[in-house]
């Protein structure tokens, strides 16, 4: 099972819960199972463009990459404005 981890707004947007341990074989199947699924994903099913995700400290830029069972999942919103 693998756990992800939500920064504060995204917390605050899942009833304030920061982390979720999910049981999914990809990055794109443990995003799926979030209850803020919709906030981090595009419709067309994409990391939106101001999120990263990483997997155990490495950046993700593949929704198909295989995680393993203690695989950490850390969401991180980039901030952006003028």
């Amino acid at each position: 099972m693998a756990t992800v981890l939500l920064p504060g707004l995204l917390a605050t947007e899942a009833g304030g819960q920061k982390e979720f341990d999910v049981d999914a074989a990809t990055v794109g199947d443990a995003l799926r199972e979030l209850p803020v699924r919709d906030l981090v994903l595009d419709e067309a099913g994409e990391v939106r463009p101001l999120v990263h995700v990483y997997v155990d400290g490495t950046r993700a830029h593949d929704l198909t990459a295989a995680v393993g069972d203690d695989a950490r999942i850390r969401i991180v919103a980039a901030i952006a404005g003028g």
